[in-house]
């Protein structure tokens, strides 16, 4: 088997191509791994079917093997992607097989560029652990890429999108479909619960509004929902603005200021310093939850958050107004 040096551990089978390399099959010991760019000087710009499957590792199809190597593997275990937690797909990828993710279980995270043409059926099949997305667009045009991960998938997706004009980062919430077989009648009845499902399908031509997004905002919090998936998209539209309405803004913002507390427990718990000064002005805090943030963030040690914190306490609540004297 061939052998060449590289960024991670992989297994490849593939088959050469005029325009570029499909990967027939590919399969690595690592828990974060990113997949070729080019392969004998060629762009590799398809993933065959079942390609990262576990079980179908080893079956060589009649390609060519390639081995990559990236230091030491750790003896025993197996380069079938059942540890595999984040993977970086080629920039120069164009097509992914019917199924190509199959049963990757550890798979959370899924790194893209929205220049993908063809999705094959169930993709991202058994991928139970699947929720974060990062998305790179090479210029402003989107591609299909968003809308047909959010229609895969209906549990709550943390979704971070990269071009030329900055980033954005777009929660979808999380709802279910029940199909409940119905004796009597012989047939099967269709029901949806949970308020994320308009939001999975906001999609026209498989292209996001973000007007749209933010227009279901009132409807969301009308239905039955997670008080924290409000708490986390509000937020992150706020944190990152792009397309960002005054309108929409103004009712994230009112929903920060009812929620301050756990607005800043959110972010003392994902460690977002840089956007706690931002928080603070927005949600405005009251001195009882400010507090209770200093005393978390003096708890967990966490100097930079807890700086942050006194300061905007000192200013707004200076300790010379709460003195009083009797005579």
């Amino acid at each position: 088997m061939e052998a060449v040096s590289g960024i991670n551990n992989w297994k490849l089978v593939l088959r050469r191509e005029k325009d570029g390399i499909v990967l027939l099959r590919a399969g690595t010991p690592d828990s974060r791994a990113v997949l070729p760019e080019r392969l004998f000087d060629l762009p590799v710009t398809a993933l065959g079917d079942r390609a990262l499957a576990p079980e179908r590792q080893g079956d060589a199809d009649g390609g060519e093997t390639l081995l990559v190597r990236c230091g030491q593997v750790e003896e025993g275990v197996p380069w079938d992607n059942r540890r595999l937690q984040d993977l970086t797909l080629p920039e120069s990828l164009r097509a992914v097989g019917d199924y190509a993710l199959l049963n990757c279980s550890a798979l959370k995270t899924l790194r893209i560029h929205d220049g993908i043409a063809r999705w094959g059926g169930g993709v991202l099949m058994n991928c139970r652990s699947l929720d974060t997305f990062h998305l790179t667009r090479a210029g402003a045009e989107q591609g299909e890429a968003l809308a047909y991960l959010a229609g895969e998938l209906s549990r709550e997706l943390d979704v971070t999108i990269r071009d030329r004009d900055g980033m954005v980062r777009l929660l979808f919430p999380e709802y279910t479909e029940l199909y409940e077989e119905n004796c009597p009648a012989h047939h099967f009845d269709y029901f949806i619960a949970g308020a994320g499902y308009p939001y999975h399908h906001c999609f026209r031509q498989k292209r996001l509004s973000l007007k749209e997004y933010d227009a279901l905002w009132r409807g969301f919090l009308g239905m039955d929902h997670d008080e924290g998936a409000a708490l986390r998209l509000a937020w992150r539209r706020l944190r990152y603005p792009a397309g960002l309405g005054e309108s929409a803004a103004a009712d994230y913002r009112a929903y920060l200021r009812a929620h301050s507390a756990e607005a800043l427990r959110l972010l003392l718990d994902e460690g977002d310093t840089e956007g706690l000064s931002l928080l603070l002005k927005l949600a405005r805090p009251g001195r009882e939850e400010l507090g209770a943030a200093c005393a978390l963030a003096r708890e967990r040690g966490d100097a930079a958050a807890l700086a942050v914190l006194l300061e905007e306490q000192h200013r707004r609540f200076p300790a010379g107004l709460e003195k009083s004297f009797t005579l």
